[in-house]
């Protein structure tokens, strides 16, 4: 029962959610073969359906040849009761669609070799068009003819999209379980590092700097790293189009490596044995060498074919998954104090690049905005109430890959006309999944069989981000998720360890003072009752 009311919810929200939208579709057929190609509409002129089985069909008739201000060189044998595309220019479109009422037409399409925008009129004009009225690529309909020839049938629709797109699930499942298995990670390399120290009868001093951990465990050094990022972070907003190339040959470097390290771990886990050989006294792993050949490929194909939008998206987002479970697993923090200093931080650091930074630029658009998505983020725009569309293929412009990509499913006609994308930084990943990685391993530290630290702080981590998302839908704008990620992913862990009584031990976390090269202990180490020389025992 309970699952039938959280379906009929869920329903009842997506569709409530529904709205529509300037990109429309025009559907050209002839016999079997059909495609569709975006069109640009208004709902203020004659609405068109929401479906393809609603359309109504007409033949589509090719006057680009034509402007149609006004009757004459058209006969009306040619326009009557057909669907009819022209050209753009010389008048506007409430008198074009005037034009072809009068010779008897169904439907008109005004091509555009220029910027598609809303088609627009005075309101005493929206009234008296009674056909349907949209504008469309001029290279559309010359591909339409070249491929149907004659005969070409037409159907114009516009189906609704919904704000609550499946791909925002998509990114929530994505992040979670990033952070979920990147914390998982850093347990068991902790757990494994304990148990190595015990196995050699010593303390673990030297087992994390063999596993090739880095700790941030230092108040500067966390306050010096976050003013780097902010350095970084306006080097890129005013030289992005050299830095690019250094942040993309550095991701394929790093997310390559980042994925060998992870498929490593996963033969390990599974049991998958390696086979040597040696060559002049040198070993060597046929499997890490098939490993690294693999993981190599992937980000050369990623790196060669980045701006494919269609489909590059997936590479990308396995990339960035393994980029952010590599580092969870290799950075570590010391104890909560750093987490909470750090968190803090980078907090305000994403709030001020969003929200503070608007009113300093000149395009009035944030730091973080412009650099995630790039000076030309897209290749169709909103601006107040209606769209651009460019009307010829412009080249790609240069993205960073610091962001979980997934395309928006329901939006197809939005899709014909300009990919759509949900996205989540790396950063709101990483950020709250190195308190979750910390808690993993506290939850090592205190023997803790049920990891109630670890499940907090991802139960914790899922929720922030639900209500990101949530707030994003309601506002109708991208939101700073470490706003709400940092809050319920802190809060979360103190009160899990005040409720335990272990927020003294939390807020130190290891008895091991991490240093450059080793670590040496910062409390005493147990020693079953015996003391040393100039200790009370």
């Amino acid at each position: 029962m309970d699952r039938i009311f959280v379906f009929v919810l869920f329903s009842c929200c997506f569709f409530a959610s529904q709205i529509k939208c300037q990109e429309a579709i025009l559907h050209v057929s002839s016999g079997t073969e059909y495609r569709e190609y975006c069109i640009i509409h208004n709902h203020s002129w004659t609405p068109l359906p929401q479906k393809l089985d609603d359309a109504t069909p007409y033949p589509l008739v090719d006057l680009t040849s034509f402007l149609l201000c006004n009757e004459s060189g058209v006969s009306p044998d040619v326009v009557k009761d057909r669907a009819v595309v022209v050209m753009r220019g010389d008048c506007d479109f409430s008198q074009k669609a005037i034009t072809a009422m009068k010779l008897g037409a169904k439907a008109l399409l005004i091509a555009s070799n220029t910027t598609l925008v809303t088609p627009s009129a005075n309101d005493s004009m929206y009234g008296k068009v009674k056909i349907p009225l949209a504008l469309m690529r001029l290279r559309d309909i010359r591909e339409a003819r070249k491929l149907f020839k004659e005969g070409m049938e037409g159907k114009l629709y516009s189906p609704p999209y919904s704000r609550i797109d499946p791909s925002i699930f998509v990114i929530l499942l994505i992040a979670v379980i990033t952070v979920t298995l990147g914390g998982y990670w850093s347990g068991k390399c902790e757990q494994n590092n304990l148990n190595n120290s015990t196995s050699r009868g010593g303390g673990g001093g030297e087992s994390k700097a063999d596993g090739g951990e880095l700790f941030l465990y230092s108040p500067l050094k966390v306050v010096i790293f976050v003013g780097l990022m902010c350095g970084m972070l306006v080097l890129m907003y005013y030289f992005y189009s050299v830095l690019v190339y250094v942040i993309i040959a550095i991701f394929c470097l790093a997310s390559a490596s980042a994925l060998f390290s992870c498929f490593d771990a996963v033969l390990d886990k599974i049991g998958c044995g390696t086979f040597n050989f040696t060559v002049k006294e040198r070993s060597f792993s046929v499997r890490s060498i098939l490993l690294a050949a693999v993981c190599i490929t992937i980000a050369v194909i990623w790196g060669v074919y980045r701006n494919e939008e269609r489909w590059i998206w997936i590479l990308q987002d396995i990339l960035g998954i393994a980029f952010c479970l590599n580092f969870l697993k290799t950075i570590s923090l010391s104890n909560f104090k750093i987490c909470v200093i750090l968190l803090s931080l980078l907090l305000v650091y994403d709030v001020f690049f969003v929200f503070i930074t608007p009113f300093f630029t000149k395009n009035g658009v944030s730091i973080m905005v412009q650099v995630a998505l790039g000076p030309d983020a897209s290749g169709g725009k909103a601006h107040g109430s209606g769209v651009e569309i460019p009307a010829e293929p412009q080249a790609p412009s240069e993205k960073l890959p610091v962001v979980m990509r997934v395309p928006w499913f329901s939006a197809w006609a939005q899709n014909l006309c300009w990919m759509q994308f949900s996205i989540l930084g790396y950063g709101d990943i990483i950020v709250p999944g190195l308190l979750v990685a910390y808690c993993s391993r506290f939850d090592v530290w205190v023997g803790s069989s049920k990891k109630i630290y670890f499940i907090s702080s991802c139960a914790a981590y899922m929720l922030g981000l639900m209500l990101t998302f949530a707030v994003m839908l309601l506002s109708g704008m991208g939101q700073p998720a470490l706003l709400y990620l940092v809050p319920f992913t802190l809060i979360t862990s103190a009160i899990v360890a005040g409720c335990r009584g272990e927020m003294k031990q939390f807020w130190t976390g290891t008895p091991y003072e991490v240093l450059d090269s080793s670590r040496e202990p910062l409390l005493p180490e147990r020693r079953n009752g015996q003391c040393v020389e100039g200790e009370t025992c």
